[in-house]
């Protein structure tokens, strides 16, 4: 019975630990620009595609020994790739919409659902047609911005280029598309298993339990990335300047902070961590384009009950999250309170095997959730300072 409850706390922890690395991303973009961005559950899944890319790169090489070490770049190229994304999401579209979350909200979530698409049916046709697009265009504007009448003639050259520009892509897609090896889908809608190292295969005997090494390796690769973010924020100049924009963006801009290229650069550390957590979810189970979706509500929940922009709160609530939702959901609770054989125990046995299942485990947080923010709406370590009394 101790075995039974110690291995679903553990296995829950390591949930929490994947929450908290996906929260981490929110909590700085939501508590700096207060923007809520619907796509972080998406920046999540092109951070597992880009392990499994990684994974078969490495192994086409046919080296065993090299391949256990695959997880080592593909950490670095899954924060790349979604920081990357993250930043021209920023620059393409959040930027625009700053002060209007409405507006903010449907657009992220325009931007998740392209994604995901674009993971389903992503080919080297698509690619080039892509790439042409974005080379054709954005070159015409950069050459034609470079006249003193740009100001007057902008709107008739986005007018007219964006058709001329569109339709030759398209047809250029369209063309490739008939080569077999061209239009055939990278990834496709199907789900994809990723190979964990031969070296985080298996666990940690500790007398009768045993600790896999795959969710070890998660709980301290979270710890790594908290420790770094702590770091960053507190050590570094340019998270002394992301803390000043946080507390007060007007007087920040005053005393010559530059707040674009801030929101730029939190923009893009939050996604580069949502990749990172993306990587991680690749060891414990197959991934698909809808991955995202699995993690953004429990991501957002983490945020709001830790309390917006505190790494302290949501270090306890994405454990607390991911802990709960796994024993209930696991039926490990259940089982446990079952072995105690206590007449007394009988009502909340059945209140407990009622929601022993993953989707009924997620009504009973929420509902835990709710209660809670009645208490204390700003939650556990809400935010201080003159803006927030203001």
């Amino acid at each position: 019975m101790v075995q039974t409850l110690l291995d679903g706390i553990f296995n829950g922890i390591s949930i929490g630990a994947v929450l908290l690395l996906a929260a981490l991303g929110l909590a700085i973009v939501f508590g700096l620009m207060g923007v809520i961005n619907l796509a972080h559950g998406e920046l999540m899944m092109l951070g597992a595609y880009t392990t499994f890319v990684v994974q078969n790169g490495f192994k086409a090489m046919g080296n065993p020994a090299l391949f256990n070490l695959y997880i080592f770049a593909a950490l670095p190229a899954a924060f790349l790739v979604a920081a990357a994304v993250g930043l021209l999401l920023e620059r393409g579209v959040i930027r625009y919409l700053y002060g209007r979350p409405l507006e903010t909200l449907l657009a992220t979530w325009g931007v998740s659902l392209i994604l995901r698409q674009w993971v389903r049916s992503v080919s080297w046709s698509l690619t080039i047609a892509v790439v042409l697009f974005s080379a054709l265009f954005f070159g015409a504007m950069w050459f034609l911005s470079r006249r003193p009448n740009w100001d007057r003639i902008r709107g008739w050259a986005i007018a007219l280029l964006l058709p001329l520009v569109s339709g030759i892509s398209v047809s250029t897609g369209l063309l490739l598309n008939k080569t077999d090896k061209l239009a055939q889908p990278w990834f496709s809608a199907r789900n994809i298993d990723v190979s964990a190292p031969g070296w985080l295969q298996g666990g940690l005997e500790i007398g009768t339990f045993q600790f896999p090494y795959a969710r070890l390796f998660i709980i301290v690769l979270t710890a790594l990335c908290l420790g770094g973010v702590y770091w960053f924020l507190q050590r570094s100049a340019w998270g002394l300047r992301i803390r000043a924009v946080t507390q007060n963006r007007e007087m920040s801009s005053c005393l010559g902070i530059p707040t674009n290229t801030v929101d730029a650069l939190t923009f893009a550390l939050g996604s580069g961590l949502a990749g990172v957590a993306g990587c991680a979810v690749t060891l414990l189970g197959s991934v698909g384009p809808n991955l995202g979706g699995n993690y953004i509500v429990d991501a957002f929940m983490v945020v709001v009950v830790g309390g917006v922009g505190k790494l302290v709160g949501s270090i306890v609530a994405a454990l607390a999250i991911g802990t709960v939702s796994y024993v209930v959901g696991s039926g490990t609770l259940a089982t446990v309170l079952t072995s105690v054989q206590s007449e007394a125990l009988q009502p909340l046995i059945d209140l407990v095997n009622f929601f022993a299942t993953t989707s009924m485990a997620k009504v009973l947080v929420f509902a835990l959730i709710i209660g809670f923010l009645q208490i204390r709406p700003a939650g556990m370590f809400p935010q201080k300072g003159r803006t927030v009394d203001a």
